[in-house]
């Protein structure tokens, strides 16, 4: 996971946390979450990407909509990823107030 860009990342992390989103779905989220707009094409490129890589899974909802799931190998990655980030920061840690 650790080739994987921090865009990249998120999307993993939206989509495992979400039940087969779409990708605007997914839009949304991380516009809400990040306080930012998200581009269309930044969006799917990135989502073609990760199901090229096997992270996702690109699945066909009707004739014009994907849904987006997460795969056992992004599964493992997220996790991999968690225990990297807990080897330097404890997952309880609160940062301080300024």
């Amino acid at each position: 996971m650790h080739d994987l860009t921090g865009f990249q990342r998120d999307l993993m992390f939206v989509i495992a946390g979400m039940e087969s989103p779409n990708g605007q779905e997914i839009k949304k989220e991380l516009e809400v979450s990040q306080g930012r707009e998200i581009l269309h094409g930044r969006l799917y490129a990135n989502l073609d990407t990760l199901v090229e890589d096997e992270y996702v899974e690109k699945g066909e909802l009707d004739g014009r909509t994907n849904r987006y799931t997460i795969t056992d190998k992004g599964k493992e990655a997220i996790a991999a990823r968690y225990d990297w980030q807990t080897e330097y920061v404890s997952p309880d840690a609160k940062p301080a107030k300024l």
